[in-house]
């Protein structure tokens, strides 16, 4: 949530930036400028009712021990005639608060002056690719013939137990999606993240602590009678462990990892994109998150990208990296690289990681902060998956098919500890 200050001082800036996200609303910004004035003079006249009020209360009290009664009893019936509008004033001061609040979830982050204008992912910055594409794959399996071939993944027994997009893995299929979770582990710790293993449900203050509240979109699955949310990602509670904390300057940074399930409902998704594991309902998902120092928040985005592109290196898979436009930048990021892995099969891209700096957007949501130099300031929060698995699993499988079976690249296989499935 971007600071009323902020929008105020650089409405110009904050325009601008919206009209790279192609947001439609730009009358927002004048619209929460105005409530925060109509705050402002509420609570300055409350203010100054009450100090009056409190300066007449001290002098009935010396009047009164000055045996002046009739004086005294004159400010009581005046201090009378302040009750009744600090009552209105107290009652009106919440309802024009919860409206502001209510126009700010509705704003979103201002995009990085890097962050090209556009209005989808075809407007997305390719900013480095792995390798030639062309060529590779001729004659390939897609992987849910694949998965089915070598009894790997069961789409149609996820159905029967759950539903479209609950996949059931077997066999080598889990065995495979246990080594890449451990293998991403590993990698992370070595990295200097610290693993967390958080709640895979959340309260309503941590779905907007890091903006997946207000559910704009439908995305998240809602537990009705505990007012629970599943997570989307465990960027949300390894994120929210920091909402309402002080930190000091010391502490920063703060490098933490996570395993988690992910749920998203996928609302309105349909069509051929939707086969196999290219989208689902639960999936597993390793994540990296960041509170970082204002100053050296950008330094460590690049940071997360070469990790991430060590990762996929390791993994011998072709990828590419994209700068998001503004159109396609996540609601709360203010800068997002996505990293796409080649479908030999499907002959297609597919995202399989993404990295964001929020800047400060939810850290003033969270209301986490650091202090040094005497101020607190609020903190910078990145996070990147580092990886979500299914699209990995895809790529894989596609990618290493040979007529003797699918050939695991080396360092999975040490995890994996095996090398063919056939």
């Amino acid at each position: 949530m971007l600071q009323v200050n902020f929008l105020r001082e650089n409405k110009t800036r904050v325009i601008e930036g919206l009209k790279k996200r192609n947001f439609q609303n730009i009358e927002l910004i004048d619209e929460v400028i105005g409530l925060d004035e109509e705050r402002k003079k509420l609570q300055f006249e409350l203010d100054n009712l009450n100090a009056e009020r409190n300066k007449i209360s001290k002098e009935i009290g010396t009047l009164m021990k000055e045996g002046k009664r009739d004086e005294a009893e004159a400010l009581k019936a005046k201090t009378a005639s302040y009750a009744g509008r600090i009552k209105e004033l107290e009652a009106a001061r919440p309802e024009v608060e919860n409206k502001l609040l209510e126009k700010l979830y509705l704003i979103p982050n201002i995009p990085h002056e890097k962050v090209k204008a556009g209005v989808s992912a075809e407007d997305n910055e390719v900013v480095y690719q792995s390798c030639a594409v062309e060529g590779l794959g001729g004659g390939a399996i897609p992987h849910w013939e694949l998965a089915k071939k070598y009894n790997l993944i069961d789409f149609e027994l996820g159905v029967k137990i759950a539903g479209a997009g609950f996949p059931v893995y077997l066999g080598k299929g889990a065995r495979l999606q246990r080594a890449l979770v451990q293998y991403f582990l590993d990698k992370n710790t070595e990295a200097g993240y610290m693993e967390v293993n958080p709640p895979h449900v959340v309260n309503e203050a941590s779905g907007y602590g890091t903006g997946q509240l207000p559910d704009k979109e439908g995305q998240m699955y809602f537990v009705n009678e505990d007012n629970l949310y599943l997570i989307p990602t465990a960027e949300v509670p390894v994120t929210n462990l920091y909402r309402d904390v002080i930190l000091d300057e010391k502490e920063l940074p703060i490098k933490n990892t996570a395993f988690s399930q992910c749920y998203r409902r996928e609302a309105g998704s349909y069509g051929a994109h939707v086969r196999g594991l290219n989208r689902l309902h639960q999936f597993e998902k390793v994540e990296i998150v960041r509170i970082e120092h204002p100053e050296k928040s950008y330094a460590a985005l690049e940071e997360m990208v070469e990790h991430i592109k060590s990762l996929l290196e390791e993994l011998e898979l072709p990828y590419r990296i994209l700068r998001l436009c503004g159109g396609d930048t996540g609601f709360t990021s203010a800068m997002t690289y996505d990293f796409e892995v080649w479908s030999a099969a499907q002959e297609k891209w597919l995202e399989v990681s993404s990295v964001s700096n929020f800047e400060t957007f939810q850290a003033n949501r969270l209301k986490c902060r650091y202090k040094g130099d005497g101020k607190t300031q609020l903190v910078h929060t990145l996070n990147g998956s580092a990886m979500a698995l299914p699209r990995i699993m895809a790529a894989l499988l596609e990618n290493n098919q040979t007529p003797q079976g699918i050939k695991l690249p080396k360092k999975i296989a040490e995890y994996a500890r095996f090398e063919m499935i056939d």
